[in-house]
């Protein structure tokens, strides 16, 4: 589930098109077409109303924060490989923090887009990038 919080999230945010999120559940679901969740969200077609269902679903104390971050990290680089204006992306990110579970919030590699727009209120867009950067690179093995 921590991969369908992912979507969920990002698609709240409008960073992940519902295709996107509606390709994925359905490689999931066919990996596990067992699972009660995933059947559940087949036939959801609301997709408000699916991504409450994972919101509300997911066990947060058992998170797997380093899938969840992984999962979260590979689908931002592309976020920032296609926005051009830093301050856009910035404001985008602190959003997202906005929308992280409470729980991990607080967490890096998640508290870094809470702050990494600092240095745009002194103009410095170059340390801002370095900050994102470093952040999308935390898992890099």
């Amino acid at each position: 589930m921590e991969e369908l919080l992912v979507y969920a999230i990002l698609l709240y945010e409008e960073l992940v098109t519902e295709d996107e999120y509606s390709k994925r559940l359905d490689e999931l679901f066919l990996k596990n077409p067992e699972d009660d969740d995933l059947l559940h969200l087949e036939w959801e077609t609301n997709i408000q109303e699916a991504i409450i269902y994972v919101r509300t679903h997911i066990d947060y104390k058992n998170l797997d924060l380093e899938r969840f971050g992984r999962m979260l990290m590979s689908k931002l680089k592309v976020v920032y490989a296609n926005c051009l204006d830093i301050k856009c992306f910035a404001n985008r990110m602190y959003s997202l923090w906005e929308s992280l579970p409470g729980n991990i919030q607080d967490i890096e590699p998640f508290w870094t887009l809470s702050y990494a727009d600092d240095p745009l209120s002194w103009g410095d867009e170059e340390q801002t990038r370095n900050i994102y950067e470093h952040m999308l690179g935390y898992y890099k093995e």
